[in-house]
C-alpha cells in the first residue's frame, strides 16, 4: 500500500509507463495487467526500435518496459539512442529472455532491472514503482548474473563470446528453449513464430556452430550459461 505523507491519499501519483514490445499481442496484455494497477498509468508504446526512440521522446514516460529482443536491435540499441537525451527515464527490461548474456548487455547499457515474462501484473506493477523511486529489481534468479558481471573475481562472467556472437538474438531464444528441452512446437508457442521458423533458426545454429543435432546443442548452450 502507498502511504503519501501530506498529500491527498485517495489520488496517489500514478508513474508513467511506456511499453516497447515486438509483439502486439503482448502489449495489450501487458496493459490490460497493468490497467488494474492503480498506481501504474500506460501512456504510450512502440513496437520497434524507431518508434520507441520517438515515442519516449515525446510522451517522456518516468519508466520504459523494454523487451530485450527486436528486429531493428532491441533493448540495448534503445538504451543507446535514449539514454544520454533523457538521462532521468528509468529502464525495466521485460523479456522471455534469462540468458545470462541478455541480462549482462542491457544492465550494463543502463537498465535499472530486469523481470522476465512469467510475472505477475501485480508484481510488474510493484517492480515499476521500485525502479522508479531508485531500486534494482530482477527476477530471482537473474540477480546471481548481474553480481558475477560486475565482480572482479575469477568466475566473473565473460563479457563476450566470439562463437556466441555469431547467432542471432532470435537464435540465441530457440537455442535456449531447445537445451531446456522444449519441442518445437513449444517454442514457436513461446516466442509467437511458425513451427518452420523455429527449424530454420535451429538449422541456421547448427550450421554456425558446426554441430550435428540438438543434444550437441544442448550441452554447448550449457557450456555457455544460455541454459
Amino acid at each position: 500500500m502507498l502511504i503519501v505523507t501530506g498529500e491527498d491519499t485517495t489520488a496517489p501519483h500514478q508513474v508513467r509507463v511506456f511499453l516497447v514490445d515486438d509483439h502486439a499481442l503482448f502489449r495489450t496484455g501487458v496493459r490490460a495487467e497493468l490497467a488494474a494497477a492503480e498506481q501504474v498509468e500506460v501512456i504510450g508504446e512502440a513496437g520497434s526500435v524507431a518508434e520507441a526512440v520517438a515515442g519516449i521522446a515525446h510522451f517522456k514516460p518516468e519508466v520504459v518496459l523494454l523487451d530485450v529482443h527486436m528486429p531493428d536491435g532491441g533493448g540495448a540499441e534503445v538504451l543507446r539512442q535514449v539514454r544520454g537525451q533523457q538521462p532521468d527515464v528509468v529502464f525495466l527490461a521485460l523479456s522471455v529472455s534469462d540468458a545470462a548474456e541478455d541480462v549482462i548487455a542491457v544492465i550494463r547499457g543502463g537498465a535499472r532491472g530486469y523481470v522476465t515474462k512469467t510475472i505477475s501484473g501485480r508484481e510488474l506493477a510493484d517492480a515499476i514503482v521500485r525502479v522508479r523511486a531508485g531500486d534494482a529489481v530482477f527476477s530471482p534468479r537473474l540477480a546471481g548474473f548481474v553480481l558475477d558481471a560486475f565482480s572482479e573475481g575469477p568466475n566473473s562472467a565473460p563479457v563476450g563470446d566470439p562463437e556466441l556472437d555469431l547467432l542471432t538474438p532470435r537464435e540465441r531464444e530457440v537455442l535456449r528453449l531447445l537445451a531446456r528441452g522444449y519441442a518445437y512446437k513449444e517454442i514457436a508457442s513461446e516466442l509467437f513464430i511458425s513451427v518452420k521458423t523455429v527449424e530454420t533458426h535451429v538449422s541456421s545454429v547448427l550450421r554456425k556452430t558446426q554441430l550435428s543435432n540438438r543434444y550437441e546443442l544442448s550441452r554447448w548452450a550449457s557450456d555457455r550459461r544460455l541454459v
